[in-house]
């Protein structure tokens, strides 16, 4: 019996919400990873490290929204069919032109925000200060990142 102030369909619903940005964590640390080994051009190096930062902050978030998962009483996803049956984020394609890593990278951090500022509705009115101090954190890291993805094109 958990008993936290959040009634057992709350936590459920907001479970399954943070298995969601789980999955979607996951896929973007996967396909940043792919794409800090797979990146070429004049932009390797800079890009590299940018991917490398990236995915290093990710590869962490995903440990820290499964164990919120866990402190709510459901139990995290932990394999890629179970991830990508809920992400959005296409696996990486094959893609070697850096720009159009930098779109696609832009476009799922994007997903990402979106996603995890759906669940604040819920989170309030169940009164969950704790996942929602983790969906602030994961926002604003995320809108970081896009703005520096975004930076990198010229339109």
């Amino acid at each position: 019996m958990i008993n936290i102030g959040i009634n057992q369909a709350n936590r459920e619903k907001i479970a399954a919400g943070l298995n969601q940005l789980l999955a979607d964590s996951y896929s973007l640390y996967l396909k940043t990873h792919s794409f800090h080994w797979n990146v070429t051009g004049p932009m390797f190096t800079s890009l590299h490290l940018l991917f490398e930062q990236q995915y290093t902050e990710l590869a962490l978030a995903v440990d820290l929204i499964a164990e919120r998962v866990r402190a709510l009483g459901a139990r995290a996803l932990g394999s890629y069919s179970a991830y990508a049956a809920l992400t959005e984020i296409k696996e990486d394609q094959g893609v070697t032109k850096a720009e159009t890593m930098i779109r696609e990278l832009l476009n799922d951090q994007e997903l990402v925000i979106r996603n995890a500022r759906a669940l604040y509705p819920l989170v309030n009115q169940a009164n969950d200060e704790a996942t929602a101090d983790l969906l602030t954190q994961r926002i604003q890291l995320h809108e970081k990142n896009a703005w520096m993805l975004r930076s990198l094109l010229t339109e």
